[in-house]
């Protein structure tokens, strides 16, 4: 799901704005130095005579004139309009977002009034009213964009909450002109300078509208969804952790029956540690829907629970966290019917060209983990794993099999393995080079977690952190390693393999949950192992030893249970929407600007060649 990745880079410029009171010191700061510049290059511009004090006095009278004209009317924009937008019910825009939005629009508007200065002085023109009026339809035009792209307060409404900072600061500078200098603009009256104002607001108004219907049209179609609502409900989750957008999701979802593979071990009456491989995907993204599926169900569970990843896709994300619930559920009913027996074989791997398949048997069933590594791949789809299960049952006439979906080697060009592709082939071809191994008496398992509280989700960490399973069957320990974490950089796992060789354990194999919890940051991609590979391995290393301090004597049951009815995004909605999304990048790119281009050059000729 490239474009949504896309478009989560974007988080990072939404969490690290400036506080208020930067904005609003930076304001005052700029107004003043850019009221001096102004006054330095063409004070004639601004008075009907020069001072004739010193340096000190005309710094003190320019930065004041500018404060006035471009600081002042700033921050007054800023507070009322978070205000008024607040009061509209609207989302995404606090202090510091109204007061960062008002210093971004005017340092914009000096730098045009400085270029319209310096044009009146090197062509003894008359530009700086007309510059500055420029200017400000300019700031107006940027702030409706973001005002109605982000904060679901409508059109109309943005629109007139845009126009404040233009206002106040032509208002201003009317006053502080006319005090000074009555006769500033020759043979043009102030009336006449705030219908020119209105004029262009108008175009501008205009090219917008135009612009924002053109590209919302497709998504409106096909998914009858607002584009400017999804964007806006996205941001509100990135940067308050909304969970809204959920509603969206759930309007365009479908209900879908998928599977869940269950590993349960159970010592005397309790169960001691429950392995889940559910077909469901933990996306989309941050806390919307199951993208943070595989600590939300851990936890639902008194005993030690991994939650691994099952063959899916994005087509099988979830639509809302309550969704979650079908899986419990599901899992809750499926332990109840599982038969246990104290009877496994040892874990063994089989490989076809890049495909690979871990398999260990328990009881007339099995487990098999399959992964492409040290190659590079991405989510297996749910009918390859639905295949495999079926293929395996079928060859070794078992009763029942768990596929586990490794997710453990990514790069930039790693893709989904969908049917069709080779792999699949290569998948289905390693089955076959499976040799059904004895089943012996005698299982013993031990459990161990770390949090790694010294990493977080800028390390790829999940909340989850480390989870180990180690599995000793007739001498033979198999440790299961598995990271909460969005895939793992190509070539981690065979380092991670190699740092616990040294240990009292004789296979291992890697995996991730690919929570997408942890993609809420600058890179819609953060797979474990980009960055602090030594301190992750320590911690799993000391994990490792914890849990082969825990191994017990238990009995296994394996299961596998249908999940009736979870609504997800649907493979013709996933699709869909990715799909139009990009159409929407891509026609953007086309129209902005004949649309924006178009407007801007009307907008300088209404201006700079009207006459009254």
């Amino acid at each position: 799901m490239s474009s949504l990745s896309n478009v989560v880079k974007l988080s990072k410029y939404i969490m690290t704005l400036p506080k208020t009171k930067i904005s609003i010191f930076s304001m005052i700061f700029i107004s003043f130095m850019v009221g001096v510049i102004l006054f330095f290059i063409n004070p004639e511009n601004f008075i009907s005579s020069t001072t004739n004090g010193g340096i000190l006095e005309k710094v003190f009278f320019g930065g004041t004139y500018g404060f006035g004209v471009l600081g002042f009317s700033s921050v007054m924009s800023g507070a009322i309009m978070q205000q008024w937008v607040s009061s509209l019910k609207g989302i995404n825009l606090k202090t510091k977002h109204a007061m960062f939005l008002s210093l971004v629009s005017m340092i914009f508007l000096s730098i045009v009034a400085i270029l319209g200065t310096i044009f009146s002085k090197v062509f003894s023109g008359d530009y700086v009213t007309n510059s500055i009026l420029f200017g400000c339809v300019l700031i107006f035009a940027f702030s409706i964009l973001v005002l109605w792209t982000t904060s679901s307060i409508g059109f109309l409404k943005s629109a007139i909450i845009s126009a404040l900072q233009p206002l106040f600061v032509i208002s201003m500078y009317v006053v502080l002109t006319s005090l000074n200098h009555t006769d500033i603009i020759p043979g043009v009256e102030w009336l006449v300078l705030f219908f020119k104002l209105i004029v262009a607001i108008v175009v501008f108004l205009l090219a917008i509208f135009s612009f924002i219907t053109v590209i919302e049209s497709p998504l409106k179609k096909n998914l009858d969804l607002g584009l400017l609502d999804l964007l806006s409900l996205f941001i509100a989750h990135v940067n308050e952790g909304s969970a809204s957008l959920e509603h969206l999701f759930e309007e365009i979802g479908e209900p879908v029956n998928t599977l869940i593979g269950i590993l349960s071990f159970k010592k005397g009456d309790e169960i001691k540690a429950i392995f889940l491989s559910p077909f469901v995907h933990p996306g989309p993204i941050g806390g919307i829907g199951g993208a943070n599926m595989p600590t939300i169900l851990s936890k639902r569970f008194n005993s030690f629970t991994m939650v691994a990843h099952g063959p899916s896709t994005h087509d099988f994300n979830p639509v809302s966290v309550k969704e979650i619930d079908k899986i419990e559920s599901t899992v809750k009913s499926g332990l109840e019917e599982i038969k246990y027996s104290s009877y496994a074989s040892h874990f063994n791997r089989y490989s076809n060209e890049k495909a690979n398949i871990g398999i260990q048997f328990f009881d007339n069933k099995s487990m098999m983990l399959a992964t492409f590594a040290p190659h590079g791949s991405d989510d297996i789809e749910f009918g390859i794993g639905l295949s495999l299960m079926i293929k395996g049952n079928s060859t070794f006439n078992l009763d029942d099999s768990l596929v586990v979906d490794c997710h453990n080697s990514f790069d930039e060009e790693s893709g989904r393995i969908l049917p069709g592709h080779s792999e699949m082939f290569q998948l289905l071809d390693t089955v076959d080079k499976i040799k059904k191994s004895e089943e012996v008496e005698g299982i013993k398992v031990g459990c161990s977690q770390d949090l790694m509280s010294d990493l977080n989700k800028t390390n790829g960490v999940g909340d989850d952190g480390v989870k180990v399973m180690v599995i000793e069957v007739a001498d033979q320990k198999t440790a299961y390693i598995l990271f909460d974490s969005n895939n793992m950089l190509r070539g981690f796992r065979e380092k991670i393999m190699d740092s616990v060789k040294d240990l009292d354990l004789d296979e291992v194999e890697v995996m991730t949950t690919d929570t997408h919890s942890v993609n809420t940051l600058s890179s819609g991609y953060n797979p474990i192992g980009i960055t602090k590979q030594d301190e992750i391995i320590e911690y799993t290393k000391t994990c490792c030893i914890k849990a082969i301090d825990d191994l017990e004597e238990v009995e296994a049951g394996v299961k596998t249970k249908r999940i009736i009815g979870i609504n997800t995004l649907g493979s013709n909605n996933s699709t869909e929407l990715v799909s139009t999304i990009s159409s929407i990048i891509a026609v953007s790119k086309i129209v902005a600007p004949l649309i924006f281009v178009l407007a801007i050059i009307l907008v300088f000729i209404w201006i700079f060649y009207f006459k009254s």
